[in-house]
C-alpha cells in the first residue's frame, strides 16, 4: 500500500503532512513519488491567494484521469480549502474526493482507511471460511471443482496505530535525513485581520499541551532532527487560551534544556504581543536563534486601520528599536501586502519608505487578494489593478534586494556558525543562527553538524564560504573541520 501527498502553502501544511505521513506509516503505508502509484493521495491545500487555490483546482482536476482508471484509490482533501467544516457545496464540487479533512486534523483519514481495512477483513474472513467448506467438499468429491472468486483474494487489516502523547515517527523517507523540522504549538487564530482568512478556515486559537510538544521535539531529536521552528498563526499567544501569558517563554526554557536539539525559532509573531520577556528570553537562551519574523504588511496608518491589524508605523519602529536593543546581531523578518483595498500611491510609498528606513533582513511579499469569506471581501472593493500590484511588488522586491546585499555584505571575511542541512551537487548547504544561507565545499559527512564557515562571498539571498584552514590541509587530502557545541554563542 503507497501513499502520495501534495502540498502547498504555509509551515503549517507542511507540519500537518508531515504528521498525517507519519499516521499512514503506522497504518502500513509506504511512499509513492507519483501520485498515479498510490492507493492514497491526499492533496493538502491554501486559500491565502487565488493564484494558490487555482494550483489546487488544478492538480484536483489532473487526478480525475487517477480516479477514473483506479476507482478504489482514496483521494482526500485536506487544509484552508477544507476549511473548518466541509460543507455539500464543496463534496458536490468535488465528488472524486473520498475524504475531507480539516486543517491540522488527520482523524477523517485515518478512520476511513481504517473502516476500509475492517471491511475487507470481514470479507476476508468470509472468503476465507467459504474455501474451508469448498476444500471439504473437494475432499468429499474429489471430482469437485469449487474456487473461491479471485475477487475474494486475502487482504489484511492495518494495525490501530498507538503512541505516547506527542510523539512523531518521521516518515521512512525523511528519517535520518531530516536536520530541521516544524512543530506546530497554536493551531488556528481568534485575532481577525481583514485580510486573513485563517480564522474562518482553522478555526480559533488553540494551544497543545506542553508536554506534549516537548514530547514530539524529544522523538524528533532521537530521529536526527537537530533545529525545530515552532508554529503559530501569531506564535506569541501561545496558552493566552489558558490565560497564560508567559506560556511560550516557560516552553522555550524547557526545550531549551533538551539534549541533542542545536536550535529553537518561532514563528510567526504579532507586534501587539511580542513582550520585553520573550525577547529576553531570545537573548538568554543559547538554542534559541537571534531571528524574529514579525510582520508589518503596510507602512501607512489608514491601511493598517482597514487591515484590523492594531498598531501604527510608528508603534512597529518602535517594536524593532527595542528588538535589535535586547537582542544584539538579531535578523528581523516581516511581511508586506502590496495593492491593499484601496491603498493609493501614497500609501503604498510610505511602506517603501518604511522597509528603506528600518532595513530588515528579509520580506516575504504578497499582492493583495481579496479572499472569499475575510471582511475585507465583504466590505471592500479591491480596487488596484493587477498590473499595478504587480509594479509595487517589483519596487519592494528590487529595493530589498539591494538591502540584503548590503547587509550579507558585511559578513564577508567574517567566521559564522552553520547548522548543515543537506548537499547540493558537490557543496553542503546549512543556515545561520540568524537563518541567512550558507554554502560550502567539503568532502567529509557534516550532514546536522553545526560548523564554522568562513564567508567568502555574498549575494543578497545566499552566501558562500569554506571551512577556515582548508586550503592548508587540501594538499594532503583532509579538510580541517572545526565542529561547535551545541548552543555555541553569539548570532550570525
Amino acid at each position: 500500500m503507497q501513499y502520495h501527498i501534495w502540498t502547498i502553502g504555509c509551515q503549517m501544511n507542511s507540519a500537518d503532512s508531515q504528521r498525517l505521513g507519519s499516521e499512514l506509516e503506522k497504518l502500513g503505508y509506504v511512499w509513492a513519488e507519483q501520485p498515479d502509484e498510490a492507493d492514497v493521495i491526499v492533496l493538502n491545500t491554501c486559500v491565502v491567494r487565488q493564484q494558490v487555490e487555482d494550483k489546487v483546482f488544478g492538480r484536483l482536476g489532473a487526478l480525475r484521469p487517477v480516479k477514473q482508471a483506479r476507482p478504489d484509490t482514496v483521494v482526500a482533501l485536506m487544509g484552508c480549502l477544507v476549511s473548518h467544516k466541509p460543507g455539500p457545496a464543496l463534496m458536490r464540487r468535488f465528488p472524486m474526493v473520498d475524504v475531507f479533512l480539516p486543517p491540522s486534523e488527520t482523524s477523517p483519514l485515518l478512520d476511513h482507511l481504517r473502516a476500509r481495512a475492517m471491511e475487507a477483513a470481514a470479507v476476508d474472513m468470509e472468503a476465507r471460511q467459504l474455501a474451508a467448506r469448498w476444500a471439504l467438499q473437494d475432499a468429499a468429491e474429489p471430482g469437485g471443482s469449487f474456487r473461491p472468486p479471485s475477487s475474494l483474494g486475502a487482504r489484511t487489516a492495518a494495525p490501530e496505530a498507538v503512541a505516547n502523547m506527542g510523539r512523531l515517527t518521521l516518515p521512512a523517507r525523511e528519517q535520518g535525513t531530516l536536520v530541521s523540522a516544524h512543530v506546530p504549538i497554536v493551531y488556528g487564530c481568534s485575532w481577525v485581520c481583514t485580510f486573513c482568512t485563517i480564522p474562518s478556515r482553522r478555526g480559533p486559537e488553540r494551544s497543545r499541551p506542553a508536554a506534549e510538544i516537548r514530547n514530539q521535539v524529544r522523538s524528533l531529536v532521537e530521529q536526527g532532527v537537530r533545529e525545530v521552528t515552532l508554529l503559530g498563526q501569531i506564535v506569541d499567544r501561545y496558552g493566552h487560551d489558558w490565560g497564560r501569558q508567559d506560556a511560550l517563554v516557560e516552553l522555550l526554557e524547557d526545550l531549551n534544556s533538551v539534549d541533542g536539539l542545536e536550535r529553537i525559532r518561532f514563528l510567526t509573531s504579532h507586534p501587539n504581543f511580542m513582550t520585553d520577556a520573550l525577547l529576553d528570553a531570545v537573548a538568554r537562551l543559547p538554542k534559541v536563534m537571534e531571528h524574529i519574523e514579525v510582520p508589518v504588511q503596510a507602512g501607512d496608518d489608514d491601511v493598517l486601520r482597514r487591515m484590523k491589524r492594531g498598531y501604527s508605523a510608528d508603534d512597529y519602529r518602535r517594536l524593532v528599536a527595542r528588538i535589535r536593543e535586547r537582542i544584539p546581531g538579531v535578523a528581523i523578518h516581516t511581511d508586506i501586502i502590496v495593492g491593499f483595498a484601496g491603498e493609493t500611491e501614497a500609501q503604498f510609498q510610505k511602506t517603501v519608505d518604511l522597509l528603506a528606513e528600518l532595513e530588515l533582513d528579509k520580506v516575504h511579499l504578497a499582492k493583495f487578494s481579496a479572499r472569499p469569506g475575510t471582511v475585507a471581501a465583504k466590505t471592500m472593493v479591491d480596487d488596484v489593478p493587477e498590473a499595478e500590484k504587480e509594479r509595487r511588488r517589483k519596487l519592494v522586491d528590487l529595493q530589498q534586494q539591494d538591502i540584503c546585499a548590503a547587509i550579507t555584505a558585511r559578513l564577508v571575511g567574517r567566521r559564522l556558525e552553520v547548522l548543515v542541512e543537506g548537499r547540493d551537487g558537490d557543496r553542503w548547504r546549512g543556515r545561520t543562527r540568524t537563518n541567512k544561507l550558507v554554502y560550502f565545499p567539503e568532502r567529509r559527512p557534516l550532514l546536522g553538524q553545526v560548523v564554522e564557515v568562513e564567508i567568502e562571498w555574498a549575494g543578497p539571498w545566499s552566501m558562500v564560504g569554506r571551512i577556515p584552514n582548508a586550503a592548508a590541509s587540501a594538499a594532503n587530502g583532509l579538510i580541517t573541520l572545526q565542529l561547535l557545541p551545541a548552543a555555541a554563542a553569539g548570532p550570525s
